[in-house]
């Protein structure tokens, strides 16, 4: 019988496979959608679907390097026990070295990615059967060719690449583990959005006291002026007191080393992910009408 491009899509739909699983589910089976479902879950292989709507927002984040290019990859778990796992672990550290190795540049290129006899997607779908857990590469951000490439990740939590123009290897490490700790927004205060300080100007003006309104429009101007300023110091890696030695600013500590940023990476496990938490007991007393 035909296997044809709509029957692996709707195989893969109901049952969450791979798309060459799906296949050679359905040529074992004569082009049967119900008999390549139950297939594939004697394989283990469409136990992820079953789990791919629960919410992985624990993981870890993992680097990989060479001399001035390097990624930091982000696979997610529902729990950090698995997170732990060195099944788990080992996946991670594949897929980084994977995504450094082939030149990915996001997840869904990752996850086409060759890894063993397959892909890192049929990888991650094994893993799942393995560890019963929904298991997701959610980001891949990397630096290429970078003059000096800082890296670090701190307890697999929080991952910085920055890339530096001039400096040493020592100021790269502790720039970028400055901004694991500060998690600036920007490089510097002038790569704020004009957007943003035109929003910070009209909160100050409306945060302004009646009796500073009195004062000359001038001063007035100074007061917002040095409002902003501040604000932007704070958003922004240069403007920051420096974490390895706070007497000084980031921006001091560069300019010592005659060292600019060219750009940097910061990403932590789940951010951004609205993670669920769910009262079992409040449940059981509601759907039994005691509470």
């Amino acid at each position: 019988m035909e296997i044809t491009a709509a029957m692996v899509k709707e195989l893969r739909e109901r049952s969450g496979a791979g798309m060459m699983e799906c296949k050679k589910a359905l040529t074992q089976n004569n082009g049967d959608i119900d008999a390549s479902i139950e297939w594939l879950r004697k394989q283990g292989l469409a136990k992820a679907d079953k789990k791919a709507d629960r919410v992985a927002a624990e993981g870890r984040i993992v680097l990989a390097q060479d001399h001035n290019s390097g990624v930091l990859v982000e696979v997610n778990s529902e729990t950090d026990f698995v997170a732990k796992d060195e099944n788990f672990l080992k996946f991670a550290d594949e897929a980084a070295q994977t995504a450094l190795k082939s030149g990915a540049k996001d997840a869904e290129a990752l996850k086409a990615a060759k890894l063993g006899a397959g892909s890192v997607e049929e990888a991650r779908q094994a893993l799942v059967a393995k560890v019963g857990e929904n298991v997701q590469v959610r980001r891949v951000v990397r630096t290429d060719n970078a003059p000096n490439l800082g890296a670090y990740v701190h307890g697999g939590r929080i991952g910085v690449l920055v890339a530096l123009e001039g400096g040493d290897a020592e100021l790269a490490r502790g720039i970028a583990m400055h901004i694991a700790a500060m998690n600036p927004q920007y490089v510097a205060p002038e790569n704020v959005p004009t957007d943003f300080v035109a929003k910070e100007k009209e909160i100050s003006l409306a945060q302004m006291s009646d009796k500073d309104k009195q004062k000359p429009a001038e001063i007035q101007e100074k007061m917002i002026a040095g409002k902003i300023k501040k604000t932007l110091n704070e958003i922004s890696l240069t403007g920051q007191p420096y974490v390895l030695d706070t007497n000084i600013s980031v921006g001091d500590a560069l300019a010592k080393a005659k060292t600019k940023v060219l750009s940097f990476h910061r990403i932590a496990v789940g951010e951004g992910i609205e993670k669920v938490v769910e009262d079992y007991a409040a449940e059981v007393m509601k759907q039994a009408g005691l509470a």
